[in-house]
């Protein structure tokens, strides 16, 4: 097993909550070389890697589904709507490659509101992200959504890191 798959260099997460009880969650990485090309392809794996990842992570449970206003997170594809996300919103800048997904509701939102970002920021040596912002999760009780979305989020971040990492060496 490569060093990849055990550590991240530079893994940092933090985690926060507003009074009104938005979450904020922050993954970040660096490595050694950009893992996507600096485009709106690019930008766009970011994402596509990203919900593949979520897929994996939970054995198939949760799969994305496209449809003509954005991405509808469901229940083995065809469930009810756990999270529903507007279609990417990609930025391709001089140092940055971004896909962002707004919430628009689902069963596990208690509203519309907030964002998923993922990111690659830098240049020869760059930091990929995946921040969730603003969200407002139906698990209101701050133990309910610390124990299970939260940390389902920053385990499919780690894999998700890890996966490009792994493909952009192959």
């Amino acid at each position: 097993m490569s060093a990849v798959q055990h550590e991240l260099e530079g893994w940092r997460s933090r985690h926060g909550r507003d009074p009104d009880g938005a979450t904020h969650s922050d993954e970040r990485v660096r490595v050694p070389h950009p893992v996507v090309e600096r485009s709106r392809a690019g930008a766009r794996r970011l994402g596509d890697r990203y919900w593949s990842e979520v897929a994996r992570g939970s054995g198939g449970v949760v799969r994305r589904r496209d449809n003509a206003t954005g991405i509808d997170m469901r229940l083995f594809g065809f469930g009810p709507r756990l999270l529903r996300f507007g279609p990417a919103e990609l930025d391709v800048g001089d140092d940055i490659v971004s896909c962002r997904y707004p919430v628009r509701g689902g069963l596990l939102a208690r509203h519309p509101g907030g964002a998923i970002t993922l990111t690659q920021v830098g240049g020869a040596q760059p930091e990929l992200r995946a921040a969730v912002s603003a969200f407002v999760p139906r698990l209101a009780l701050p133990p309910l959504y610390d124990r299970l979305q939260h940390r389902l989020h920053v385990r499919i971040s780690r894999r998700y890191f890890r996966s490009l990492i792994r493909e952009s060496t192959a």
